[in-house]
């Protein structure tokens, strides 16, 4: 079951939910046929509940919302944008496995 604390933004919200955010934004681009970005999710959700208030995660469908994909040159899904400040301070592209190293990768950025 998807977390409620996960915001699903839009091409037309990006920049109010993610560059404008008080707090860092792990943005998540995927699509519901990708097999990788569906075998992530529930690592998503425990992290929304581990980093909650210190930490926004907003997921990008990027067949209804391809704009903003565009614009970060997003070109393999899953890919996973760490924002801060309104700024991409890191990325990381495909699936890497265990929850462990998704928070990791949150952890040595904030």
């Amino acid at each position: 079951m998807a977390s409620p604390k996960i915001i699903h933004t839009t091409d037309n919200d990006f920049d109010r939910d993610v560059l404008g955010a008080s707090t860092p934004v792990l943005v998540d681009f995927w699509a519901t046929w990708c097999g990788p970005c569906r075998a992530i999710a529930p690592h998503l959700d425990a992290l929304a509940d581990e980093f909650d208030g210190r930490l926004k995660i907003a997921k990008v469908d990027i067949d209804h919302h391809p704009d903003v994909a565009t614009r970060y040159g997003v070109q393999s899904i899953p890919t996973l944008l760490l924002f801060k400040d309104g700024k991409v301070v890191d990325k990381m592209v495909g699936n890497p496995g265990a929850k462990s190293k998704l928070a990791a990768f949150v952890t040595n950025r904030l």
